[in-house]
Parts: structure tokens; sequence; C-alpha cells
């Protein structure tokens, strides 16, 4: 069984990512969820970044690669659209990492954002829709497609829709067939590593 370190998304640590944190743990796997924003919630993308410029991307940064401190080094870092800064820069850089899943969001592994080619010995999955406006619009979908064509075990799932959070049941952007999909890949992954 796997060992998880999961970060939420811009609207913070809410009941959809905990449940999906739940699921691992239904299927035995172990999963650490940090609530990087001290316990506060936001009901749209635009209120959360507004704290996140607050407080700063690379402090969030920071804050969630802090988190690892103290455990195992034989990770799995999953992200949530901003969780993707931690899990992705963890991945890349400390030690030890068994995977990562990125969800709806990518950073570049080449380039001025970069944080550096993709580890050949950590396997990724990416997964976003295919017109979601932030990780297709804003260009995340073309580093994901960067890692896949550079890492030797990278796959990117794209879903049809527009809905960026669709994997967490406890918002209006759910759906449930996109999200059972996932959490389908997403648990085979874990099985497999």
């Amino acid at each position: 069984m796997a060992d998880v370190l999961l970060f939420h998304h811009a609207l913070g640590l809410t009941p959809g990512i905990t449940a999906f944190a739940d699921t691992l743990r239904a299927a035995g796997h172990t999963v650490h969820t940090p609530d990087l924003f001290g316990g506060r919630t936001f009901d749209t993308i635009d209120d959360g970044m507004a704290h996140v410029g607050e407080v700063g991307f690379e402090a969030i940064r920071a804050l969630g690669v802090a988190t690892a401190r103290g455990l195992p080094p034989d990770l799995v870092y999953i992200g949530f659209s901003l969780g993707v800064l931690s899990a992705q820069t963890l991945a890349q850089t400390r030690p030890g990492a068994r995977g990562a899943v990125l969800c709806y969001s990518c950073i570049p592994v080449s380039g001025e954002w970069a944080i550096g080619p993709w580890p050949a010995p950590v396997p990724v999955q990416i997964h976003g829709m295919d017109a979601d406006p932030y990780f297709v619009g804003e260009g995340d979908v073309y580093a994901a497609r960067e890692i896949v064509a550079t890492a030797p075990d990278a796959e990117l799932f794209l879903y049809p829709g527009d809905q960026h959070y669709f994997a967490d049941s406890s918002l209006p952007s759910f759906d449930a067939n996109a999200a059972a999909l996932l959490t389908k890949r997403v648990l085979e992954f874990l099985a497999r590593i």
C-alpha cells in the first residue's frame, strides 16, 4: 500500500478533498492531508486565489514542501490545482518519491517556471478536462504533454468537459462520471507502484 501526501486546491481542504482522501484510505493507503490554509475555505476560485495572492505562491509552495518533513521519503504526492505546486515540487526534488498524481494543473519542466526535468524513476499521472479554461486555457496541458513526452512512465488523461475542480464532490463543478474514472485510475496507479 502507498503512503500518500495529498494537497488541496485553492478553495482549501474542502469536504470533497477529504472524501477523495477517504476513498484512498478505504483502499488501504495511508493519506496525509495537510491544510495549507489553516482551516479557511473559499466559495470561489477568485476568492481562494486572492488569499493565495496575499500569502504568496512561493510561501504556499514552501508550506506544502515543509509538510513532508518527518514523513517517510517514499511518498506518492497528489496535488489538486494549487496543490500541484507542492506535490510536483516534492516529486521532482525530494529523493525517494514513489510517484505523483497531478490534477487540473501542471508546472513546466523546461523554461522560465521550470523546476527541472522530470526524474526518470518517478511515475506520474496527470488529469484534466479538455476544455478547462485553466488547465487548457492557461497552458498547463502543454506542460503536461512535455512531461509525457520526456518521462518514461507518464500518463495524461483528458476528460470531456470544461470544469476545473471536477473531482471534488462537494462543489457544483463536480462531474460524477469523470471523477469516478479519475478515482479508478488513481487507485490502479497506487496499486502498481
